[in-house]
């Protein structure tokens, strides 16, 4: 007999009943994401970790560290190079080979040490960042991103590697997405925009709550695709704020190239602003840089963060991250080169030795846990 209109919905309800009993697995909702322990947040001009801000109650030499978020620029922890042509650059010295699985196991072995010293946040960028230091040319391909904006689940593996033991510590990661230099292996903007909603996804399916984003290094450098230069880059800002999963939104900004002042756009749309310190070798400029982007339209109370600055001199009085500081302003440690026995001993030249193990970065940490107090 064939069936009515009004027969064939209560049938298909049986039949849904019955795919229900027998294979539960094919009609069953996503799981739900996996319980974290760190959740980081602004109030005014001040992070929040767990609801409590960072270091409270802690002064040093007379300036407030409560609500502050020191940094550290820790970018090729998911390192790896597709370009097999440049991959053995980045030998082991003691294996004669390149393993990413190693490098990115090793960077977790050292995070209980950073985090002890007082560092709650580091930055790891999806695209990396210069092997080398500074380079003109990259021809080495390192993207969590294939061409089209999909990922690459060995990078994506790698990274909730990172992303789970930040959380389990209590750290924040600054979760950079584009490099220039790199950009132009997505093949379009389209690309681009699909590349910034499927990392979206990620972090939603993986319950992650530390993350801040930072669209891109340095927005106003040689970008390929418009929507990633500094006129255009609060779009994707907007595209961040616009998505919300179980009542959360993520907190985003992008940077700039050192010495640079945040553009309005960027300064309306942002949660917190992203200075760089490279190139600036007096410290009254960091204090300067920090004023005027509070004088920017558009400003309003929110954190400002150096998340990249490769001056160092913390034997003096006065250096980048002190006047960081006093301009009530976090500060970030950008360390590469140095060679030793092989090992680059810098966090952004690769391989590299991820243990706080050459003076420049025992000077830095030990720096660190005299303004934090350590944790």
């Amino acid at each position: 007999m064939a069936l009515t209109a009004d027969r064939r919905p209560w049938l298909l309800l049986l039949l849904s009943a019955m795919l229900y009993l027998f294979y539960p697995a094919t009609v069953k909702s996503a799981p739900k994401p996996p319980k974290r322990k760190t959740t980081v947040s602004i109030v005014g001009d001040q992070f929040y970790i767990n609801g409590k801000p960072t270091f409270k109650g802690r002064t040093w030499n007379g300036h407030k560290i409560e609500g502050l978020l020191p940094n550290a620029r820790m970018v090729q922890g998911i390192f790896e190079d597709r370009n097999t042509e440049t991959r053995s650059k980045w030998a082991y010295p003691d294996t004669k080979t390149w393993d990413p699985n190693r490098n990115t196991n090793e960077f977790i072995e050292a995070m209980p040490a950073w985090k002890a010293h007082g560092l709650l946040a580091f930055t790891l960028n999806l695209q990396g960042g210069s092997p080398e230091g500074y380079s003109k040319d990259q021809p080495w391909i390192n993207s969590m991103f294939n061409p089209d904006g999909s990922w690459e689940p060995y990078y994506h593996n790698r990274l909730k590697k990172i992303l789970d033991k930040a959380d389990e510590l209590g750290m924040v990661v600054i979760l950079g997405l584009f490099y220039f230099g790199q950009d132009q292996y997505l093949k379009n903007e389209a690309a681009v925009i699909r590349s910034v909603d499927n990392l979206l996804e990620i972090l939603a399916e993986g319950g992650y709550q530390n993350v801040l984003i930072e669209i891109n290094n340095e927005c106003d450098i040689k970008y390929d695709h418009d929507i990633l230069k500094a006129e255009r880059v609060h779009e994707l800002m907007q595209r961040v704020k616009a998505y919300k999963t179980r009542g959360y939104r993520f907190l985003v900004s992008t940077s700039y190239s050192g010495g640079k002042v945040p553009r309005e756009n960027v300064v309306r749309e942002a949660d917190f602003l992203l200075l760089h310190g490279n190139g600036v070798k007096d410290p009254a400029r960091i204090v300067e840089m920090v004023q005027q982007t509070r004088a920017v339209a558009g400003y309003r109370k929110m954190p400002i963060v150096f998340n990249e600055d490769d001056h160092f001199n913390f034997d003096q009085p006065s250096n980048n991250f002190q006047a960081a500081t006093s301009a009530y302003a976090s500060w970030g440690f950008f360390d590469y080169r140095m060679k030793d026995e092989g090992f680059n001993e810098g966090y952004q030249s690769v391989p590299v030795n991820w243990q706080i193990s050459s003076p420049r970065k025992k000077a830095f940490f030990d720096y660190l846990k005299t303004i934090t107090g350590g944790l």
